[in-house]
């Protein structure tokens, strides 16, 4: 009944979706270019041979699922494999990081019904691999009313979603129904979802483990290797309003005892680029800006990197990272991508969306938390001071990822009959 109502309501809520997709481009939420592809009316034409659909939310759940395109491509030599997405960040690091031209990258459409249905009647997936947790009931019911293989991996759910999802059982196993097989990060997970209704179920670890280290363009890497010089360097690393302030301030507190220390200011967003230029300015802290061609000088106390697909350049240059999202409740980010860099990660309470990965790492002595933004010019100022503490550190951190990047192999296999079904295998 709650879908039938949700189903109703979107069918009336066309001009209304609309309006928003115009108000998100003005603020360069949406491509403007590509607005046909969130209607459901792509301009790519269908591969003529198999075609193995992916939909991962945003970029780091895209950035997780790279490895696994890899693995997809080699099948068979006339299989592609399309990624969707929904953010324009996630599609700009798509156009550069897929494998063209057997990869490529559409938007996901809205929730419409006729979007939905436009997008499928042209795209025709073999198969459908859903990224995570992202859970879109048009879209899911039509996939799942077309009879098209699907399964839900690397997926996701967090106490609180399975809270909400409990509370409306019917709907979760209807919505959901549509999963052939889930493969969940943990076995925590796995029960939440069996409990929620899919009926086969794996635990086969993270995705997140399997990708390779970030690139980097070797000739920046020198360029800004040679301005830093010797100075001491940190990094806040995908940071989100309000921790650019934390980070402004625990820089000020800092340079009182590391006088040359550099900070590496990287928003999440880069088009906040502006609004944190803003906050650095009033501080007093001298910058310079990357978006804008700037390099840091002797003389700046930070570096803004409001830019998009550096953050490989970003943890070879800091060997301290703090992580974003993790001050703020927003979960984290990935730790593993500064681990594998040979960055020493320090994080603060909120980051429940790694919770596993962050507590692997904790226990052999891979990252270290803090409570609050108060204790980061401490915990940043002790790993840049003592650099055998600071490597061995970073090398707990970088084991723990290692040892788990089987999780790809793990995943192909499960998958593996799901495959043969779809005829891709």
């Amino acid at each position: 009944m709650l879908y039938s109502l949700y189903r109703g309501l979107t069918h009336l809520a066309g001009p209304a979706v609309r309006r928003i997709l115009d108000r998100r481009a003005a603020r360069g939420k949406e491509d403007p270019a590509r607005r046909h592809e969130r209607l459901g009316r792509p301009v790519l034409p269908r591969p003529p041979a198999g075609l193995i659909w992916v939909h991962a939310a945003s970029v780091g759940e895209a950035l997780a699922v790279l490895p696994l395109v890899d693995r997809l491509l080699l099948l068979g030599p006339h299989l592609q494999v399309m990624v969707t997405t929904g953010t324009v960040t996630s599609a700009a690091l798509m156009a550069r990081r897929l494998p063209r031209p057997r990869a490529f990258h559409q938007y996901v459409p809205v929730d419409l019904p006729g979007a939905v249905d436009s997008f499928l009647a042209h795209w025709r997936p073999d198969l459908v691999l859903w990224v995570e947790s992202e859970f879109w009931p048009n879209l899911l019911s039509a996939i799942r009313r077309a009879g098209i293989p699907c399964a839900l991996i690397n997926a996701r759910l967090s106490a609180r979603s399975f809270g909400h999802w409990r509370r409306l059982p019917g709907t979760a196993r209807q919505l959901l129904s549509v999963f052939q097989m889930a493969l969940a990060q943990t076995a925590v997970e796995a029960e939440r979802l069996s409990a929620l209704g899919i009926a086969d179920v794996r635990a086969v670890g993270n995705l997140k483990y399997s990708a390779p280290p970030l690139p980097a363009d070797l000739a920046g890497l020198a360029a800004l290797s040679a301005a830093i010089g010797s100075r001491p360097v940190w990094t806040v690393a995908s940071s989100h309003a309000g921790e650019e302030a934390m980070a402004i301030a625990a820089q000020v507190e800092l340079r009182h005892r590391l006088p040359d220390a550099l900070l590496l200011l990287v928003p999440r967003h880069p088009d906040r680029g502006g609004e944190v230029a803003d906050l650095l300015k009033a501080s007093g802290l001298s910058f310079a800006r990357r978006s804008e061609g700037g390099r840091p000088g002797p003389g700046h106390g930070a570096f803004l990197m409001d830019t998009l697909g550096e953050m490989g350049l970003v943890f070879r240059l800091a060997p301290v990272t703090v992580m974003g999202g993790s001050f703020m409740p927003v979960g984290g980010h990935n730790p593993i991508e500064p681990a594998l860099l040979n960055s020493a990660v320090i994080h603060g309470p909120h980051m429940f969306n790694f919770a596993e990965v962050v507590g692997e790492m904790q226990d052999a002595g891979g990252v270290l938390p803090v409570s609050g933004p108060d204790q980061i010019p401490d915990a940043v100022a002790g790993l840049l001071s003592d650099p055998l503490r600071r490597q061995a550190q970073a090398e707990a951190a970088r084991a723990v990822a290692l040892r788990n990047a089987t999780a790809i192999d793990r995943v192909m296999a499960a998958l593996s009959p799901l495959l043969n079904r779809a005829g891709v295998g």
